[in-house]
C-alpha cells in the first residue's frame, strides 16, 4: 500500500515534533493556536517576531515551522484532523493544552469583542 504525500508530512511532522525542546514545543503550539483561531492578534505580532531573522539564516526549527505551515494549508480538513490524532497519540498533555488555549481563546472572542 503506497503512502501518500500527505501522510508522509504528517509523519515529517510528528517526527520533527518528538525531537524538538520543549520551548520549540511552546512555539510550535502558538502556531496550532493561530492555525485554529486566526483572530488572535497578539499571536500574530509573536509570529512575526519569530520570522524576524536578522542577519543569521534561519535555525532548522525555523525551516521546519515554515515547511508545516506550507503543508498544513494544503491538507484537508480530514488531514488536519488526522494530524491532530497523530499528535495526540503522540505527546497526549500537548494536545490536551492545545485544546485548552483554544477553548480559552473562543470563549474570549465570543465574550470579548468590543471589550478593551
Amino acid at each position: 500500500m503506497a503512502i501518500s504525500s500527505t501522510e508522509m508530512e504528517v509523519q515529517s511532522v510528528i517526527h520533527w515534533f518528538q525531537g524538538w525542546s520543549p520551548m520549540q514545543k511552546g512555539d510550535f503550539m502558538k502556531d496550532l493556536i493561530d492555525k485554529a483561531v486566526p483572530v488572535n492578534v497578539d499571536s500574530l505580532f509573536d509570529s512575526m517576531h519569530t520570522l524576524n531573522v536578522k542577519d543569521r539564516p534561519p535555525s532548522i526549527f525555523q525551516c521546519q515551522l515554515r515547511l508545516f505551515t506550507q503543508w498544513f494549508e494544503t491538507w484537508s480538513e480530514k488531514d488536519r484532523n488526522d494530524f491532530m490524532i497523530k499528535l495526540r497519540i503522540a505527546d497526549p498533555a500537548f494536545v490536551a493544552k492545545f485544546d485548552e488555549e483554544v477553548k480559552l481563546l473562543m470563549q474570549k472572542n465570543c465574550n470579548g469583542v468590543g471589550d478593551g
